[in-house]
């Protein structure tokens, strides 16, 4: 090699040095960023207790289960701030007198909402907060959690949601 041919500019000036210490810096960044994130979102609780999860979890099969057994569906309409469920069972004697609606956003629990609606002329209706388009799931249950069914929808276009006992 030639030391006449040699560059002589100074190191700043050179690309390898930067990219050296851009590897690091940009590391450094992205740490920071994921700390960030990390303090800024609560992603729950780690269950520490499995038995008793998965005690739930049967406990909540059996009342989908009883719910099926008592041939109920329902037919849930949400308008203007008003919710009704016209409720059917086998047997008129296995209605109960009120449920609880749990309406439920699927990733953001605070706007979530659980109503009692009581019976009257042949349905159950009742008030609710405003509902922001989207995904919804909708989850009735009678006063003594005997029983439960679950559905889902996509609002505004599904004001009008069937809901039957199944095992989701």
């Amino acid at each position: 090699m030639n030391p006449s041919s040699s560059d002589t500019s100074p190191w700043y000036k050179q690309g390898w040095p930067w990219f050296l210490f851009g590897v690091p810096a940009i590391t450094v960044v992205a740490g920071i960023a994921t700390l960030v994130l990390a303090i800024r979102s609560w992603d729950g609780l780690v269950v520490d207790d499995y038995y008793k999860e998965g005690q739930a979890i049967v406990q909540v099969l059996d009342r989908v289960r009883h719910a099926r057994e008592l041939g109920l569906s329902a037919q849930l309409s949400m308008r203007d701030g008003k919710v009704s469920i016209d409720l059917a069972a086998a047997q008129e004697q296995d209605l109960p007198e009120a449920v609880y609606l749990t309406i439920i956003h699927p990733t953001r629990s605070g706007l979530d909402q659980q109503v009692l609606l009581k019976r009257q002329d042949g349905g159950y209706a009742g008030e609710i907060a405003p509902v922001t388009a989207g995904r919804w799931l909708f989850q009735i249950e009678d006063e003594l959690r005997s029983w439960r069914m679950n559905g889902a929808a996509k609002l505004p276009a599904e004001a009008e949601v069937r809901i039957k006992p199944s095992d989701s």
